[in-house]
C-alpha cells in the first residue's frame, strides 16, 4: 500500500506538468523499488534517496528527496539542468534537457551516482559534493567536475512557465535547498544515491 502511495505522489508531480499532460506517466514505482535495492546492495543509505526527473519542466520542482520507509517525497525544488551546447547548435535548451556525458559538452548525464565527498565551491553557499557516475550515460562526471551545488541564479520556488538558469552538466539547486541538503548528508553515515532520469 506504502509503495502504491509513493507510486501516486510521483506520478502526480509528474504529470501535473502541463508540458507533459500527452506523455505516458512514468514508472516511478519500478524506480523507487530498484532505488531501495540498489542501495541495499551497495551498502548505501536505505533511509533516502535524491531522485531527479529532467523530463520535468526546469521552471518546476524536479529535485526529489524521496524517504525509503515512508515512501513519499519528504522535499522537493528546482535544479538545473546542463545547456548541451558545445558540440552543437541547441536552440531548445531551455525547454528540452539534452544528455551527453563526454568531456566538455555541457550536457546532463543521465544513471545513477554516488555522492562523494563534501568540498569547497565558488558557487551559492560554498559547498559542493562531488557526484561519481555508476553507469556508462555518467561515467565521466568526475572529469567533467559535474558536482551538486547550489547558485544563486536558482530560485527556491518554482518559476513556471519561466526557466530556471542552465548549467554546463550540473544539478545546481538553490541556496536554500543546498542548506537542507548539506545539513542531511553531513549526517549520513553511507553513500546516498543521486539517480536522474528523464
Amino acid at each position: 500500500m506504502k509503495n502504491f502511495l509513493f507510486l501516486l505522489v510521483l506520478s502526480f508531480l509528474c504529470c501535473n506538468n502541463a508540458e507533459n499532460t500527452s506523455k505516458v506517466p512514468k514508472d516511478y514505482f519500478k524506480i523507487h523499488s530498484e532505488a531501495f535495492e540498489f542501495c541495499k546492495k551497495e551498502k548505501f543509505n536505505e533511509e533516502y534517496y535524491f531522485l531527479v526527473d529532467l523530463s520535468i519542466h526546469s521552471g518546476k520542482n524536479r529535485f526529489f528527496i524521496c524517504d525509503f520507509e515512508t515512501n513519499k517525497v519528504i522535499d522537493k525544488n528546482l535544479v538545473t539542468h546542463g545547456s548541451c551546447d558545445q558540440f552543437e547548435e541547441n536552440s531548445d535548451k531551455w525547454k528540452k534537457v539534452k544528455f551527453d556525458n563526454r568531456v566538455d559538452s555541457h550536457c546532463s548525464m543521465k544513471g545513477k551516482y554516488k555522492i562523494g565527498n563534501r568540498d569547497y565551491s565558488s558557487w551559492g553557499i560554498n559547498v559542493k559534493y562531488w557526484l561519481h557516475g555508476l553507469e556508462s550515460t555518467n561515467k565521466n562526471a568526475e572529469k567533467r567536475v559535474v558536482v551538486l551545488h547550489s547558485w544563486s541564479a536558482v530560485k527556491n520556488k518554482e518559476v513556471y512557465p519561466k526557466y530556471s538558469p542552465l548549467s554546463w552538466g550540473c544539478p545546481a539547486v538553490s541556496n536554500e535547498f543546498m542548506k537542507k541538503i548539506d545539513s542531511r548528508l553531513q549526517k549520513s553515515e553511507k553513500p546516498v544515491l543521486l539517480w536522474i532520469v528523464e
